[in-house]
């Protein structure tokens, strides 16, 4: 480890009581306290359910049709997948156990892949699914925002018909969209790593935020799933964490409080994949098809499997690993140490289902 990345690893908030001390002899006390204003709350009386280290995996053969997945199979799959993971019987009562009706949710899918090619993106068919067991356990479709970074990712979803960001019809009336331009934000800033920045504002105007992401290799990081979609795709500044293969900054970021206290929920979109070449679908040679959902309530647990997932479909079409590459993601290490979530690969917990 270099000094700089001991320098950036001492400088990490984490809101919590030791590290405000440590941000106190830091002379950065009140840049916790400016993370800390803006945690979120549930409502009150509410406790959301969080199961660290469990990971629900359903895979159904023919769920494809072409590159995007079946509406039904999308349907099933998500509910299994809910259901699996809380114990619930239907996707209304498995949602209930993170939202409640007086929730404002922000859903953020994953569409950059896709901007190009339009081939790889979170779905329109699950997010749509997502949408309407969130109406059904009580939210209303107006405290409903879907957004993204830019149109073009969000176009890419499917999810809205063009650039205009109108909802594709199948959504219920009221739903509302939004894309930030890595500019839109209001909170106080806080540093990271010695880095000023803030998260925009269809994130931070949420008091409960669902993770729709992908599986995927990243260029810069090895690679990419729940964490640095949220990290990296909800902050104003995402280019000025990328250094050091964007560790520990993924995790550093993922650390705050004002992420921690409102991301309750990852789906992971794995209809298909892309094990080399990504995060950008550029060469369909490297996107194979999955037919997979992922849910859990943990983002390292989660990514832990996926960057297993890539390194099995690496292996077997010849190409090194990712560490072998020179890009392992360590910042999952280093969220484990944090206690993002679980990173020891013999205490997750891996539900597979296939129908």
């Amino acid at each position: 480890m270099t000094d700089r990345d001991t320098t950036m690893r001492r400088r990490v908030l984490l809101g919590t009581a030791a590290t405000a001390a440590a941000a106190s002899a830091l002379g950065i006390s009140e840049i916790a306290d400016a993370a800390s204003r803006w945690a979120a709350r549930p409502p009150k009386g509410f406790v959301r359910m969080s199961l660290p280290g469990r990971v629900v995996r359903v895979h159904k053969t023919g769920s494809l049709e072409g590159v995007q997945p079946k509406a039904d199979a999308a349907r099933v799959m998500l509910e299994r997948a809910m259901t699996e993971l809380t114990g619930k019987k239907t996707l209304r009562e498995a949602l209930a156990q993170f939202v409640h009706p007086d929730d404002k949710v922000a859903i953020k899918p994953n569409g950059i892949a896709g901007k190009t090619s339009k081939k790889m993106a979170a779905s329109k068919e699950v997010v749509l699914e997502l949408v309407r067991g969130l109406v059904a356990a009580g939210v209303k479709p107006a405290n409903i925002t879907i957004y993204e970074q830019y149109a073009s990712f969000l176009v890419a979803t499917r999810c809205v018909v063009d650039k205009s960001l109108k909802l594709a019809p199948e959504f219920p009336s009221g739903i509302k969209t939004a894309v930030h331009q890595n500019k839109d934000a209001v909170m106080d800033a806080i540093r990271v790593g010695g880095v000023e920045t803030k998260y925009v504002r269809p994130f931070t105007d949420a008091s409960v935020v669902i993770n729709v992401t992908q599986l995927k290799d990243h260029s810069i990081c090895g690679y990419t799933g729940a964490m640095k979609n949220i990290t990296h795709g909800s902050n104003i500044n995402p280019h000025d964490f990328h250094e050091h293969n964007a560790s520990p900054q993924i995790a550093h970021l993922y650390a705050q409080e004002v992420v921690k206290s409102r991301v309750a929920l990852h789906i992971k979109d794995a209809y298909q994949v892309i094990y080399d070449e990504g995060p950008i679908d550029k060469n369909p040679r490297r996107r194979v098809p999955h037919e997979a959902i992922y849910v859990s309530t943990d983002p390292v647990a989660l990514d832990v499997i996926g960057w297993k997932e890539v390194d099995r479909l690496r292996k077997e079409n010849g190409l090194p690993t990712l560490e072998g590459a020179r890009r392992a993601p360590t910042y999952l290490r280093v969220a484990g140490e944090l206690g993002l979530g679980i990173y020891d690969s013999n205490r997750i917990r891996l539900r597979d289902v296939k129908l």
